[in-house]
């Protein structure tokens, strides 16, 4: 269970230094801003990014998630009962498999139509989402029963 925990939070703290680099006006991987938010918004008929609040708003619930994995494998201690840490487990476990399932649901697709992030949400940020979702159910399930 450590290992699992350890990749999420490397994984989620990556993910996290992006939102980060974007809050502060950096286009990468992209060659500008416009092509970013096609490449990680996807908003249809959006042509800017999220402002910077936005940004390390969603940077830092990300990396908090990663936090969470760490404290559900008991790597790291978080003040209160051992129950809210399980509960939090689930509740990101749950978050992830939202946001991976919409990936494929008929209103999110018409939201979120602009390309490459279409093709790219459906083959990869989906996906990841809902390994994210297992794996945090993993990590919970084996804190539940141990």
């Amino acid at each position: 269970m450590i290992t699992i925990a350890l990749i999420l939070f490397v994984a989620l703290t990556m993910i996290a230094a992006c939102h980060v680099a974007w809050g502060l006006g950096a286009c990468w991987p992209a060659p500008d801003e416009r092509a970013l938010v096609a490449l990680v918004v996807g908003q249809t008929g959006r042509t800017r990014m999220p402002g910077p609040s936005e940004c390390l708003h969603a940077s830092a619930a990300i990396f908090i998630a990663g936090v969470v994995a760490l404290a559900v494998a008991d790597l790291v201690w978080i003040p209160g009962p051992a129950s809210l840490v399980t509960a939090a487990g689930a509740l990101v476990a749950i978050v992830f498999a939202g946001r991976g399932a919409a990936a494929y649901h008929p209103a999110w697709r018409r939201r979120f139509s602009q390309e490459p992030f279409a093709t790219l949400d459906t083959s990869w940020y989906g996906p990841l989402c809902l390994l994210f979702a297992a794996s945090f159910a993993v990590l919970v399930i084996n804190r539940m029963v141990s």
